[in-house]
């Protein structure tokens, strides 16, 4: 009789640890992608841009072009894995323009990370704000941007008083809900208003500002999530939405192609940089929070 409430006793602890396990490991679908090995990851530098930079190739003292670093190559340990908290945490150095890219491609999905600045800072942003970005919808090959740094994508920017900001990369376009740009003025960002074309070949620049600074203060941690879904998308800081974001595409040089899938790249700015908890979920619809915006 001993034994037998021995093995029920040893049943129940194997399920009670197996529950615990798979609901820490997945929970409720999210997927971990960030390890001690960067195993999802692949990566990319490209130079070591100075002052006066002008989107040229750079070139030596004697006039020839310098080639960029290229993959898979971590000068300098641009991109490190430390520990926080028994957690690891991912340190982007900065020193060198280039990004971290996910080695799978992603459609229609939920992805959340934590991000913080360090306090480094490197030509040519020595004298300017802290930046950095995630970029989604990667296609292609690294490089095309005006830094010659990532691949063709939309940019959901971090930086300093700018987190949820939205830049086009090479060659992306999108509607934005956003209040109309006159004159100088910066569009800025409001599910209130109609959407407007940003990026290539439409009327708009590249660049809208985020609806309002819901960043954390004092560079502490701020939660992002990107949501994306059959090329609409939504810029969400620590749970507020500052960006409303549909029609994703690219100009492939004669007509519009929609960019709705890709890889996901963590940017390096010549800013030192630190991201964790970073995590995926797919969708398979808008969840219905969501649904309204559009």
């Amino acid at each position: 009789m001993k034994k037998y409430f021995t093995l029920i006793a040893l049943v129940l602890l194997f399920s009670l640890t197996s529950v615990t396990k798979n609901s820490n490991s997945f929970e409720d679908g999210w997927v971990n992608l960030l390890d001690n090995n960067l195993s999802k990851w692949d990566m990319y530098l490209s130079y070591k841009h100075q002052n006066g930079y002008s989107g040229k190739i750079p070139t030596d003292p004697n006039g020839n072009e310098i080639q960029p670093i290229g993959y898979n190559k971590n000068v300098n340990n641009m991109f490190t894995v430390i520990q926080e908290n028994n957690e690891p945490v991912l340190k982007v150095a900065g020193e060198y323009y280039g990004c971290v890219f996910t080695k799978e491609n992603f459609k229609n999905y939920r992805l959340k990370l934590k991000v913080k600045f360090g306090t480094k800072k490197w030509e040519p942003r020595t004298d300017k704000l802290m930046d950095a970005g995630v970029l989604y919808h990667s296609q292609g090959k690294a490089g095309v941007d005006y830094w010659r740094a990532w691949m063709l994508s939309q940019e959901f920017q971090i930086m300093e008083g700018h987190f949820g900001d939205y830049w086009n990369i090479a060659n992306a376009a999108i509607d934005i809900r956003a209040y109309l740009p006159e004159g100088g003025m910066n569009a800025v960002a409001d599910e209130s208003q109609n959407f407007i074309p940003f990026g290539t070949h439409t009327e708009n620049t590249g660049f809208c500002m985020r609806k309002m600074r819901a960043e954390t203060p004092n560079n502490d941690w701020t939660e992002i999530e990107l949501v994306c879904f059959e090329g609409k998308s939504l810029h969400i800081i620590n749970g507020k939405v500052v960006m409303v974001l549909q029609n994703s595409r690219y100009f492939d040089g004669e007509k519009f192609q929609p960019l709705t899938e890709g890889k996901i790249q963590l940017q390096s700015e010549a800013g030192e940089v630190f991201y964790k908890d970073i995590k995926i979920k797919p969708i398979n619809k808008m969840p219905a929070e969501f649904e309204k915006l559009f």
